[in-house]
């Protein structure tokens, strides 16, 4: 097996699982996991520690998605059907929220990036604070600071936001019951 399927090997699920955090969509974080390769195919040797690549892997990918976010605002390719997104995000929502860990997946995904980003590669995907800061190409003051406002952003809106999970059969009342069914 050469050097570069080694590569792929090691790190793709994570690369796709970080993308997905970012881009909230399959398609789009396994284009930029593609993308990530490429590059890596095109200018990999110019690293020169090896033991390097999966923290350049990450900020490969981080940077990509920040250049297509950017170019997407700018250049719009496709007409957004309001009624199909909101009836399709509205079904997922509630079948996502019925588990504690969905439910801070969902809200994780409705943080501003700059929030997200940090969150996602030290909880999802176990990064330390150097290797966090060198892929977002920030200071680890500054990943430690979002990390915290992070957290702070999550809790807040864990306990506020109500969940859409059914409640425990044992918190409704008997007489609600007789109510629904007779």
């Amino acid at each position: 097996m050469s050097e570069f399927e080694d590569l792929v090997d090691s790190h793709y699920q994570a690369l796709f699982r970080f993308g997905m955090s970012l881009t909230k969509s399959v398609d789009a974080a396994s284009d930029l996991v593609q993308e990530t390769f490429c590059i890596w195919a095109a200018k990999g040797d110019q690293l020169r520690d090896r033991s390097k690549a999966k923290t350049w892997l990450f900020t490969t990918l981080h940077r990509e998605f920040l250049s297509q976010r950017r170019r997407a605002t700018r250049f719009s390719d496709e007409p957004v059907d309001e009624a199909a997104t909101e009836a399709v995000a509205g079904s997922e929502a509630d079948a996502e929220r019925q588990m504690d860990g969905q439910r801070a997946v969902e809200l994780l995904a409705a943080l501003d990036e700059s929030y997200r980003a940090p969150l996602a590669l030290f909880y999802i995907q176990q990064h330390s604070y150097k290797e966090i800061a060198a892929i977002l190409d920030i200071p680890i003051g500054t990943v430690m600071s979002r990390l915290s406002r992070g957290k702070e952003m999550l809790r807040k809106r864990m306990t506020e936001e109500p969940s859409s999970a059914p409640k425990n059969i044992l918190q409704i009342e008997p007489s609600q019951l007789r109510e629904n069914h007779g």
